[in-house]
């Protein structure tokens, strides 16, 4: 299986090093950016299972780019962990959840947690990758949440394709009528 990608978003060298240092032992692909400008060139090219922001730089700031990356929606869905050096009490700590963040860390931070809630998202990642692969693999009509068939544009696309890839010819789940509670789909 291929590696997932975590960028890694720090003005300052040596925290990139202690960064990378601590999620070395995740053995994923680390990406280096040292300005918000950089993050979101990186985010042009690649995909991420999460991003590592520090909240003090100079230029565009980690708010700043936080708001960047959720206002794209190739990258919205990106989880963003803030690192900050100094906590400025509960009003900063908002401030950065509403900015998009799914956790803010207070520097110096234990690298056993960092490395722990950094894993939960790249796991996280892996099985949503695995899940549409699945889907792309069996032909289901999977889609992201709030789209459901009715409004899609390929309605009709199961009639024309053969029965090795229409939905449910490799997975149950994928069947229409289909239940967990029963060993068969409904007549």
């Amino acid at each position: 299986m291929q590696k997932a990608k975590i960028l890694l978003v720090d003005d300052r060298a040596e925290n990139l090093l202690a960064l990378e240092a601590i999620l070395s032992a995740l053995d994923q692909t680390l990406v280096r950016a040292a300005s918000g400008e950089e993050a979101l060139k990186a985010l042009l090219t690649d995909d991420f299972a999460v991003i590592l922001l520090d909240v003090q730089m100079p230029g565009m700031d980690g708010f700043e780019t936080a708001a960047h990356i959720k206002r794209r929606e190739r990258t919205r869905d990106i989880p963003i962990i803030f690192l900050h050096r100094i906590n400025h009490g509960p009003h900063h700590t908002f401030r950065g959840y509403a900015a998009g963040a799914v956790d803010y860390i207070s520097k110096p931070f234990d690298p056993w947690v960092l490395r722990a809630k950094v894993s939960v998202f790249v796991e996280l990642y892996m099985k949503n990758c695995q899940l549409k692969e699945q889907a792309r693999c069996c032909g289901c009509n999977w889609r992201p949440a709030g789209r459901s068939p009715a409004t899609a544009p390929d309605r009709g696309w199961a009639r024309s394709r053969p029965a090795a890839v229409r939905p449910g010819a490799c997975w149950p789940s994928c069947r229409p009528g289909w239940r967990r509670s029963r060993s068969r789909p409904r007549r």
